[in-house]
């Protein structure tokens, strides 16, 4: 196949005849002015695709700030109404601090209404809703630690106001009862023979309360031979108490206990005859006699 064309010109018409190669450029330029338009058609779309995706992601920025905003306007709420819980216990804190006060007549040392001395500059910004969270907060952070300190001093002077009285030994080990065998000589009602007896017995109905005849620390809660199941208090300066022959405990070793605390029950373990409370005084290691701590009047 072949092409001819023919050209007119000032002297007349001339014939040419391109070559195959001359046959191949229009189909090469429609190849790529197609190759070139579908290219930018890629580009267009690739470029409205972007724009989709942005605007999607916008979308999902929004959703997401909103959904923000409501958890922390929730959040805030939540803070405020613990905040307004917390102030109301340290307001009840503070009550019973002064009450105590009052109690023990130290209210002229203790002010458990005034707010705690502190100062230095502070820079701040603006002032909204968060900010003056966090400073009642702060507030009542300090509040608190205020009312620990006097209450930690409190305890302290008003224990000193009554351990004298707390460690003051007297009275009768139990709470129903009567004296079954004084302090001293005696013939043992085991083997008959003269023995020294190194405690007062108090004899009762099985399962009696024995009671502590002073405040102190537990130092032996337990079996101990020939006291049965015994409890030994440490008064402090040298003293000690035990009480022998109990059927059950009621404290363990460690135990801080009161004046006229239940610390047993009445028995007839180890070495007895039937149920007493075996009680003894002890100054410096040393069994005493008891009679005149039983009979003393109480400080």
């Amino acid at each position: 196949m072949s092409v001819t064309v023919f050209i007119q010109g000032r002297n007349g018409a001339s014939r040419w005849q391109p070559g195959k190669r001359w046959l191949l450029l229009p189909v090469l330029l429609i190849a790529a002015g197609s190759g070139l338009y579908q290219h930018n058609a890629k580009q267009i779309l690739q470029q409205q695709t972007n724009v989709d995706n942005e605007r999607v992601a916008r979308e999902a920025q929004k959703d997401e700030l909103i959904e923000l905003k409501g958890a922390t306007e929730a959040q805030l709420a939540m803070l405020v109404t613990h905040v307004a819980r917390m102030q109301a216990k340290v307001t009840r804190l503070e009550a019973l601090g002064q009450q105590v006060a009052k109690n023990n007549q130290l209210e002229d040392q203790f002010d458990f209404s005034s707010e705690v001395g502190v100062g230095g500059l502070s820079e701040l910004g603006a002032n909204i809703e968060l900010d003056q969270l966090i400073a009642d907060m702060d507030k009542l952070v300090s509040r608190i630690d205020n009312n620990n300190v006097q209450l930690s001093i409190l305890e302290t002077v008003s224990s000193n106001l009554h351990i004298d009285e707390e460690r003051y030994i007297s009275g009768r080990p139990i709470q129903k009862g009567w004296l079954s065998s004084p302090y001293g000589l005696r013939n043992d009602p085991f083997n008959g023979r003269r023995t020294m007896h190194k405690g007062i017995d108090f004899a009762g109905k099985e399962g009696t309360n024995v009671v502590a005849t002073a405040g102190g620390v537990i130092t032996w809660a337990g079996k101990m031979f020939g006291y049965g199941e015994l409890v030994e208090i440490d008064h402090g300066n040298g003293l000690r108490t035990r009480y022998g022959h109990n059927k059950s405990l009621l404290v363990t070793v460690g135990d801080v206990i009161a004046k006229g605390e239940s610390i047993a029950k009445m028995g007839s373990t180890g070495r007895s005859t039937g149920p007493h409370v075996h009680y003894e005084v002890l100054r410096g290691g040393q069994q005493i006699d008891p009679q005149k701590f039983v009979y003393r009047k109480a400080g």
